[in-house]
């Protein structure tokens, strides 16, 4: 009986430890050519920062994304964005797009300094977009 247990306590624990390892993706392309997500901007040789957004806890991650002033930003949303989250706006710079796949882009050059929120259409997720 005591070997019994010991085996089914084994192999519990090595479905635990495999699942564990396989649910955990690895780094996709963009993540290991210098398209970063979050605050790290993008050094792709053409001077555009690249932002991947995600989501956590039904919100936009990160919250605060860092770009220069006068380069070109490109965003775009992973895999896990779902719903009113995929209606990207940040209404201070008048910009609005739809990124309705992880292939669409809002893209568009900072020329004020400053901090702005960025939001779902209704305003359930947000963010702040630091220009520096």
């Amino acid at each position: 009986m005591k070997n019994t247990t010991l085996g089914i306590v084994t192999a519990v624990i090595i479905i635990l430890v495999g699942a564990f390892i396989f649910s955990h993706k690895t780094l996709s392309s963009a993540e290991t050519s210098n398209t970063i997500t979050g605050n790290v901007i993008a050094d792709n040789g053409n001077n555009v920062q690249k932002i991947v957004i995600s989501e956590k806890n039904l919100n936009y991650y990160p919250q605060t994304i860092k770009v220069k002033a006068g380069q070109p930003v490109s965003i775009s949303l992973d895999e896990k964005v779902k719903g009113c989250l995929r209606s990207f706006t940040i209404r201070e710079l008048g910009l609005a797009k739809y990124l309705k796949t992880t292939l669409d882009t809002l893209d568009f050059t900072p020329t004020q300094k400053g901090t702005f929120t960025f939001a779902c259409s209704m305003g359930m997720g947000y963010g702040k977009l630091v220009v520096e």
